[in-house]
């Protein structure tokens, strides 16, 4: 699916300075609230554009490789691609409190948090990207602390309710149309307060570790393809979901094929006598060597097109072209034979072909 440009989706400019950006945020969080648009799909997906273009343009470094890279450039930047209302909410509870005086609203009472997605990338060669691969990555992700399996509690302890909100994580009261819910200020959420913190974890529930995955790469793919591996993000917290990993493809430049999207280009040295006489030789392609007709009088510079030789399209079921371009090689070193036969051959075409006389040591 296409991205939309984030400036775009917050109506600004492109140098637009950080207080317009968090200016412009509000007013589209406000318009496209959950709560003011109940069961309202598109409203929805307009609330997670939103907060989507905020991350990146709220943050000077992401902001800059997005200025420059476009969403490519946003791999190995802790990008969050916010899958769900609740998502936004568990980020952006307290910029909600700024903007609006009170906390997210009754979507966000649940107490799981979603992990963080995470992003990487994967080299492939051409070959590889033309016939599909399988490659083995190796990422850096918090995953459940299997000490205390996830709860962040020493064995043998485990957590109370919080007092303050009696374990719903937020303090909730009425005002117009909204619910409103303020964050705890003594479980800061949580629901539930440590007694005894997990040694192994600190209490977080979740441990840095690293993981090897097998990604497989379909053919077509291209540089700056994107792949999607979900569920193989962070761990959540306090039961939520697992995020997604995100692979960003890098396709190796080849030393005979030029690619250009599924069209693939290829040059073929030919002799001057191939290029006059015409006959059959042989071209490597991506799918092995095929034979060829090289027309009578070809020129450097001429080609010919293979259909459906190219590359795969990863949509449809289709290839591109292959196209041949010639290349006319001129011998630089000739026999005497040879040069008869060609003084000869410019004879017989009226052409006036002297062989230069040697000079002399003392000339």
């Amino acid at each position: 699916m296409t991205k939309k440009d984030y400036y775009h989706v917050l109506g600004l400019s492109r140098d637009a300075d950080s207080e317009e950006v968090k200016k412009a945020y509000r007013q589209a969080a406000l318009q496209h609230h959950p709560d003011r648009n109940p069961d309202n799909k598109e409203s929805e997906e307009k609330f997670k554009e939103a907060a989507e273009a905020y991350e990146v343009l709220s943050d000077p470094e992401k902001r800059q490789r997005y200025d420059q890279y476009g969403h490519a450039g946003l791999s190995g930047t802790g990008f969050h691609h916010f899958t769900d209302v609740d998502d936004i909410f568990a980020s952006f509870g307290d910029l909600f409190e700024d903007f609006f005086g009170f906390g997210p609203s009754r979507h966000a009472r649940g107490r799981g948090h979603r992990g963080g997605d995470l992003s990487a990338e994967v080299s492939v060669t051409l070959e590889e990207a033309f016939a599909g691969c399988e490659k083995k990555i190796e990422v850096a992700r918090l995953e459940k602390c299997d000490a205390c399996h996830g709860s962040g509690a020493e064995a043998g302890s485990s957590r109370r309710s919080c007092t303050r909100c009696h374990g719903s994580g937020q303090v909730t009261r009425n005002q117009g149309f909204f619910m409103i819910a303020t964050t705890c200020n003594v479980c800061h959420g949580a629901g539930s307060v440590l007694e005894n913190p997990c040694r192994e974890c600190k209490g977080e529930g979740r441990k840095k570790v690293h993981k090897k995955l097998s990604v497989k790469i379909p053919p077509g793919v291209d540089t700056g393809t994107q792949l999607l591996l979900q569920r193989e993000g962070e761990a959540g917290l306090e039961g939520g979901e697992k995020g997604d990993l995100y692979v960003f493809i890098e396709v190796q430049p080849h030393e005979r094929f030029i690619r250009e999207g599924h069209i693939v280009h290829t040059k073929l040295p030919i002799s001057f006598v191939q290029a006059a006489l015409g006959g059959e030789v042989e071209v490597e392609t991506l799918d092995g060597g095929r034979k060829i007709e090289v027309p009578k009088g070809t020129e450097t510079g001429g080609k010919i097109i293979l259909e459906g030789l190219g590359f795969p399209d990863l949509r449809r079921k289709e290839r591109g072209d292959f196209v041949v371009h010639f290349e006319v090689k001129i011998p630089r070193h000739l026999t005497k034979k040879q040069e008869q036969l060609l003084e000869e051959f410019a004879l017989l075409s009226g052409e006036k072909a002297e062989r230069p006389k040697k000079k002399g040591f003392f000339s």
